[in-house]
Formats: C-alpha cells, structure tokens, sequence
C-alpha cells in the first residue's frame, strides 16, 4: 500500500507516490497558484488524483509553510499562500476519497529524516534548517512534537540576542537572523567588502574555496551552535540534524557549530553531547514526511 506526499513550496507543489520504506515510487510537480486559495486547493487535488490513479493509497499528506493547528487539519496562517484559518484537511476530503493530513513543510523534513535518514538511529532528534529563513522540527521520544495549538517547533524565532537585528516575524534577535541563507549572504558581503554580491556569486566563491566566503560559513556555524546550545538545555536531543541549502557545507559547517556549541552549553563535561549530522533527505524530505504522517495517521482510524 501507499500514501501520497504533497509539498508547497514558494514557486512549485512537488508529489509523490510513496511506499512504507520511504522510497519514492514516482513524483511530479506543477507551478504554484500562491495567489489564489481555490486555485491552490484545485492543484493540490489535480495532484492527489493523478498520482493515486490506478494505485492502493490509503492516504495523503499535504506540508506547507504555516501554523497547523493540533488536529493537523486547519490552517491557521501561512505566510506565502492565501490561507487564513483555512479548513484545508475538510476541503480536500470532499474532493477525494482519501484521509487527508495537513502538516507544516519542517515538520514533515524532520519527520522523513527521522524515520529514513540522518536521524533513524535516534529517538529524540532536533532539525534545524537553514533556507531563506530557518526552519525547525521535533522528535521527542518517537513523537513528532507540534504543541499544544499545534504551533510549536518555530525554531527559527529561538530569541538569541536581546535587541539584537529586526527578523521578518516582526521581533528582533531570532536565530533566522543571523543564522539564515539570507544571513550568509549578509556575512558574505562584509567579508568580501562587495556589498553588491548576489546569492550565485557568493555559490560561486564557496566552490571555489574562497576564504572570505568560508569564514562567512563560519560566522553563521558559529550562531547556530548558540542556538543550539540553547535547545540542548531544554530538548536534550541525541543528535542535531541541519538541513537546507546551506548544509551541503557539510562539515565545513558542522564544525564551527560543534565549537560554538561547546563553549556555550550549560554544564560542559558533565552532560552527553548529541551528535551533529547533515540531512539526508534533501530535496525529498517534505513529501517523503508528508506520506508517511498520512500513512501513519491512516493506520490508526
């Protein structure tokens, strides 16, 4: 049997037919409608029904940047679609024959990496992914952690300078501030001293093993460890797992996290220290976690 991912992103909704192992059978993708909730809900079923035909799903999985509310069902804000307490799980049933599981798009990375990738091992993981913004998710004794509201796991908006520079939530001091795509960027420009670079060319030096653009890397390593210092105190995870463009650094990466982690965690030497490992899943973490949180959600009715 098989369930069905769908992921929304900012440009495309990428889905996919997936087997209980997590492996993609087939995928596809089509433009996003961002503008028009109908539109949104149209493709979304287009999607589900292509991908379903002549195929045994027992359910679908649909992730999408925003706060989901517990029942994973209503969206309640989504800050790039035309969503405001948007009853999509209800929508979406009375078009398709099918359960249908509404899940936020970090959420449903950190779920796939835990079950199928860097995170497998583990039982209490923490995802960090570092994108245009940052991204987070939650696995607490084997349970994908929401909140009470079903908001929760907002790593992004951890407050890790008082005061410190304005973040897009509207507060200041969030860790996507300083430890974003964007930020990179940001630290890319002052270590080259071209306030013109543009994301590509900043890529560009990267490959090229540019020093300026590597102790950019460093900078933003260097802020997510004091996030995750932070974390650590409160979640206890086994192992950090840091995704997005950003990690295919890889260790270039994990390192300056590892250091700043060490010199900011509170009782160094007497408390386990979790591993730090890049994602595994990559582009095909939303609808791989979609899937299965629809399949495990189908299983349980």
């Amino acid at each position: 049997m098989y369930s069905i991912g769908i992921d929304i992103g900012g440009t495309k909704i990428a889905g996919a037919l997936v087997n209980e192992l997590g492996e993609i059978i087939t995928k596809t993708q089509v433009p996003s409608p961002a503008h028009s909730a109908e539109d949104m809900e149209l493709a979304i079923v287009s999607l589900i029904t292509e991908l379903s035909a002549g195929n045994p799903v027992i359910a679908a999985g649909v992730a999408a940047a925003g706060f989901i509310d517990a029942a994973q069902s209503t969206v309640y804000y989504a800050p790039n679609i035309a969503w405001r307490n948007e009853p999509l799980k209800d929508k979406l049933e009375a078009k398709i024959d099918l359960p249908i599981v509404i899940e936020n798009d970090a959420n449903a990375a950190g779920w796939a990496e835990y079950r199928f990738g860097a995170g497998k091992s583990f039982t209490h993981m923490t995802m960090l992914t570092i994108g245009t913004g940052v991204g987070g998710a939650i696995i607490a004794n084997g349970e994908l952690f929401t909140g009470g509201f079903g908001a929760g796991a907002e790593l992004g908006h951890l407050r890790v300078q008082p005061d410190g520079l304005e973040c897009g939530c509207g507060q200041r001091g969030c860790i996507e501030a300083y430890a974003s795509g964007r930020a990179l960027l940001r630290y890319m420009r002052e270590e080259t001293q071209n306030p013109q670079l543009e994301a590509q060319e900043g890529k560009k030096l990267l490959e090229d093993g540019d020093p300026a653009a590597w102790r950019a890397v460093s900078t933003l390593g260097g802020w997510m460890g004091v996030a995750c210092a932070s974390l650590s105190a409160i979640l206890d995870p086994q192992v950090f797992v840091i995704g997005g463009g950003v990690a295919a650094a890889g260790e270039h990466l994990l390192n300056p996290i590892r250091e700043s982690f060490l010199s900011n965690v509170s009782a160094r030497g007497y408390h386990p220290e979790p591993e730090f490992r890049i994602a595994e899943m990559v582009n095909d973490a939303g609808v791989v976690g979609a899937a299965d949180l629809a399949r495990r959600h189908a299983e349980k009715l």
